[in-house]
């Protein structure tokens, strides 16, 4: 086992101290402080100590990689620092005393989604597979498999001519996959309310009722809205007044409005109801009255807004600058995820996928994540031979190809800058081609390279050019900038050394 103790004195020195630490934790491969004063830090220095891989600092907390060590490393650092660690919950939220009000929005925005990606990407690779069985025309299949014996319409053109059409088998598969896509996508909204009040510390199972209650079968689906005449609207009577019953399947904003009030209603009400009774009274008047204004007030408000945000990006995509749109968006976006801003686009793809049937933004991420990784590459490439940088930059470039950029962007790119600007230039230039030809996918998915598995199936043969550009672009220009000191401060070019011929060689 290593000996870290010299290592972790330094690193305590020369990040303020004891007295500097307001909370620590570590991850797998990373230390993360929340430093009462993040400027006491000497990056510098701490990227020196043979332990440390780099350094960086996203969403308030100060982050040291270490690498697979790191959970020696921690426990030697509580040893000697005297700080006691706590878990990555609390260091989120020790980390927003050092962050913005947009910082914090986003912050908890990102919170909220994190949770329920896994089952948005299993449900987009879902979604792709079946459009793969129930929509590529297989005409000579179809017609091999039934031994020529394929029905013809009066136009001659086969009846059998997809994978659903020829094998029963993959007809079941097709049809048994849909149970999880519906269970993913209509009822989106139950994963939101969930993971709002995981978030908010309120009680969890009222946030999975709420959710429940605005995709009840019994509900209009809102699928069905738009064909569905007004006076045949289903609806609650009560009289002097009446409630459409209409549902909110895959809608994200009005499952975010209701899921926030109903968590604020129980903290309100945890205040002021006496513990006896807290258990009957604290849960019936926050869910009783947040179903009823989700489904008179805040559905109704939440969908017209979701609908504008959706429109506009989509009329942003579709216009006659479609082009500009896709380059300024594949540019920018790297920028975004060190803001912390990029969180917003899970809600923008979600709603494009509820209202258009697919997300156009979310192929220009999965590009960026490739560009990410191409500048990296190149950075490997044009530091061969540096052991311990290859410690972080080879993982780096790996998790970017498979949709994770922050260890490369922070370890790496932004550490040189070329490289980062490199990767900016090659995803502005491959999210500019994707608009272009609409390149549409079915859901958010892996990002990276596996991205190709989410992109419905017609748009296969450009996402792959554009994957090219993705990962060619970025490695030749950051070759390019490091030789001719372009954005290059800290990297330059070394110059060859000509010595005298040692005699007798």
């Amino acid at each position: 086992m290593a000996d870290y103790s010299q290592d972790v004195k330094q690193l305590l020195e020369y990040i303020g101290g004891s007295a500097n630490i307001s909370a620590v934790s570590h991850c797998a491969t990373r230390m993360r402080f929340v430093l009462n004063d993040p400027s006491l830090a000497d990056n510098k220095k701490i990227e020196d100590i043979s332990a440390v891989k780099g350094t960086f600092t996203q969403a308030g907390q100060y982050q040291v990689i270490i690498g697979n060590d790191v959970a020696t490393f921690y426990n030697e650092f509580t040893k000697i620092s005297g700080k006691e660690g706590v878990s990555k919950d609390d260091v989120k939220i020790a980390s927003k005393q050092n962050q913005n009000p947009i910082q914090r929005a986003m912050s908890v925005l990102a919170e909220i989604f994190t949770p329920i990606i896994p089952a948005i990407i299993v449900g987009g690779l879902i979604l792709g597979f079946r459009n793969i069985l129930g929509e590529i025309q297989m005409e000579s299949l179809g017609q091999l498999m039934i031994d020529g014996m394929a029905q013809f319409t009066d136009a001659g053109a086969p009846i059998y001519n997809r994978i659903v059409d020829v094998s029963q088998f993959w007809n079941g598969v097709n049809g048994f996959l849909w149970l999880i896509g519906e269970a993913i996508f209509h009822f989106l909204p139950v994963g939101i309310t969930w993971s709002i009040a995981k978030k908010m510390g309120t009680t969890q199972i009222l946030g999975i009722v709420l959710g429940i209650t605005l995709v009840s079968p019994q509900l209009l689906n809102a699928y069905g809205v738009a064909g569905t005449a007004a006076a045949d609207v289903p609806f609650w009577d009560f009289g002097f007044f009446q409630i459409d019953m209409i549902g909110y399947q895959a809608q994200v904003l009005p499952a975010m409005l209701a899921g926030f009030l109903l968590a604020y209603l129980e903290l309100g009400l945890r205040k002021i109801v006496p513990q006896a009774i807290s258990m009957i009274f604290v849960p019936f008047f926050a869910l009783v009255p947040t179903v009823l204004i989700a489904h008179t007030v805040l559905g109704p408000i939440g969908w017209v807004i979701g609908g504008w945000v959706s429109s506009l990006v989509y009329a942003g995509l579709g216009s006659s600058v479609n082009w500009l749109f896709g380059a300024l968006f594949g540019f920018l976006y790297s920028p975004l995820v060190i803001t912390g801003l990029h969180h917003m686009t899970n809600a923008i793809d979600l709603q494009l996928v509820a209202d258009f049937g697919g997300t156009n933004l979310w192929p220009m991420i999965a590009l960026s994540n490739i560009a990410q990784g191409s500048a990296v590459l190149a950075i490997i490439f044009l530091h061969r031979g540096d052991k311990k940088e290859e410690q972080i930059s080879i993982p780096a470039a790996i998790s970017c190809y498979l949709g994770v950029t922050e260890p490369a962007m922070f370890g790496i790119n932004i550490k040189y800058i070329y490289p980062f600007v490199a990767a900016m230039i090659g995803s502005g230039i491959a999210g500019m081609i994707s608009t272009i030809f609409n390149v549409t996918a079915n859901s958010i998915g892996v990002g990276g390279l596996p991205g190709l598995l989410s992109i419905q199936n017609e748009y296969w043969f450009i996402f792959i050019i554009c994957m090219g550009i993705a990962i060619v672009v970025p490695f030749v220009l950051t070759i390019v900038f490091r030789k001719y000191n372009i954005f290059n401060k800290s990297d330059q070019t070394e110059q060859a050394i000509v010595t005298e011929p040692e005699l007798g060689k």
